[in-house]
């Protein structure tokens, strides 16, 4: 799959992370989709390297699977970061 998928997989990951995740972690839609992508690109290749995990295709499950995982994980660390920030202002 080339970068182009993995974009357009990871704005839609992250959208699905940002509906799974309960509360608020800022930042907004664009924020959300930016991470999500990051997100998915983090957890393809962290499955790849780590678990030995082969990425399938952009309509394999497998993909979408670590996508949304990866997504939720940068999501969670993004609301931990930013937490003490909001709370001072």
């Amino acid at each position: 799959m080339g970068i182009i998928g993995w974009i357009i997989l990871g704005l839609i990951a992250g959208a699905i992370a940002k509906a799974i995740l309960p509360g608020r972690q800022g930042g907004g839609w664009i924020i959300t989709l930016v991470l999500g992508v990051v997100g998915a690109l983090l957890g393809g290749f962290l499955a790849s390297a780590i678990f030995g995990v082969a990425m399938g295709g952009f309509f394999d499950i497998r993909t979408w699977v670590i996508a949304i995982l990866g997504s939720i994980v940068v999501l969670l660390i993004y609301g931990l970061v930013t937490r003490g920030s909001r709370s001072r202002a």
